[in-house]
């Protein structure tokens, strides 16, 4: 018998991260190294466990088994319950057959039996691909206090990135009026930050209408979605229903891109970035890689960056990060780059504006990247990507705006 739960997460961490090319070719994009020590999924899970929200379904499909690996039972995020915890629910077979999460409302549809297991008030539905500290709580709690249905966290964005987003358009109480996916000519900058609370009854309502209209419009032939933004956010709003906005003030980082990845863990080494990691009121927990110390050698020069644990610097690092285990020997050069665990930079290669996947070898005189100023067209410049368990062989060079997912 499972006990009744205020609220429940679910967490959609199925996708598959195209965007991220190499990096996602054989890993979940929530499972993708971040910030020297954690995965991208560390903060949502943290976010939960430092809201008090004990219940939280994980909703994988790509590529899975490293995620369900990594997150195992909960413990390392305290999530760990006899009664809760975390749960990861891939798609499975019923008496009806078997299908494959269709969009992220389709996902949730899949696993209302989970959800009613706990039959809670409130339904928080979470990405697993994002960057920030909230405390759900104060969102709920916002949500109850406005009698809302659906409400939906917003963060203000610049105008000119504005049709990137999802748009809210509110009135002076922040009553949600209308929701424009991308537009061309944004009427706000509230921009979607795809994290909502629902009223469970209203939300199972709209979840089963939505799965039968487009099951429906799939079998006239017809154009149909199960998505939060195109179907149930807009099916609300048309019946009436009351969403408001929950303006967001801190960081946060939407990891969809390789730039984005690059940008996101550069801005760790900002000091005028508000992302504080060692804040210990609110811890961003992982799972502990249980390594030795870092052992920084000799002829290590090290300026402006993160090392953790198990690494073994002898080179020279600067604005850069360097993840667990890592090696960077004497004579090698890392700078402005993401060295991602298990990576060795042998002597003699240089690694610039970059990103290195897990448990590759640079070989010694390799050559991954270049600063901007070295590229007479900036066009021509961007992020050079290597993906996981790739060598590059000594005398080899990966171009910026490379990605390399084979050893060359």
């Amino acid at each position: 018998m499972n006990t009744k739960k205020k609220s429940v997460a679910m967490l959609l961490a199925g996708g598959q991260g195209s965007r991220l090319y190499a990096l996602t070719k054989n890993v979940a994009k929530p499972a993708v190294p971040y910030g020297g020590k954690y995965r991208l999924i560390d903060f949502p899970l943290s976010n939960c466990t430092n809201s008090g929200i004990d219940t939280v379904g994980v909703l994988t499909q790509y590529q899975p088994l490293e995620l369900n690996e990594y997150i195992g039972n909960g413990q390392p995020w305290d999530l760990d319950k006899m009664n809760g915890g975390v749960h990861v629910l891939p798609p499975y077979e019923t008496q009806t057959g078997a299908s494959w999460y269709e969009g992220t409302a389709n996902a949730i549809y899949q696993n209302i039996r989970f959800i009613e297991r706990y039959d809670p008030q409130y339904v928080i539905v979470l990405g697993g691909d994002h960057i920030y500290k909230m405390d759900y709580s104060k969102m709920v709690d916002y949500h109850e206090k406005n009698n809302a249905d659906c409400t939906i966290a917003v963060i203000d964005v610049p105008r000119a990135e504005a049709s990137r987003f999802g748009i809210m358009i509110c009135d002076e109480e922040n009553k949600v009026t209308d929701f424009v996916e991308k537009p061309k000519e944004p009427k706000s900058t509230l921009a979607s930050m795809g994290i909502y609370v629902f009223s469970w009854d209203k939300l199972r309502k709209y979840l089963i209408e939505n799965e039968n209209d487009a099951n429906a419009k799939r079998e006239r032939g017809e154009a149909w979605s199960k998505d939060f933004g195109k179907d149930i956010i807009t099916s609300m709003l048309r019946d009436g229903q009351r969403l408001f906005a929950y303006e967001f003030e801190g960081y946060w980082k939407d990891v969809g891109t390789l730039d984005s990845l690059w940008e996101a863990n550069m801005d760790l080494l900002s000091p005028s970035v508000p992302l504080d990691l060692y804040d210990p009121s609110w811890k961003i927990y992982s799972r502990n890689s249980n390594m030795p110390p870092q052992y920084i050698g000799g002829n290590a020069n090290i300026e402006n960056s993160m090392i953790a644990e198990g690494s073994v610097i002898d080179g020279t690092v600067d604005f850069s990060i360097v993840f667990s285990g890592a090696t960077i020997e004497a004579g090698a050069t890392v700078n402005y780059s993401i060295i991602m665990p298990g990576t060795v930079i042998k002597s003699g290669a240089v690694v610039e504006y970059a990103i290195v996947g897990e448990d590759c070898v640079v070989e010694c005189g390799a050559k991954i990247g270049t600063s901007p100023e070295n590229v007479e067209n900036r066009d021509d410049w961007g992020i050079a990507v290597v993906g996981h368990n790739v060598t590059i062989s000594g005398g080899k060079c990966v171009e910026p705006k490379q990605i390399i997912g084979e050893s060359i």
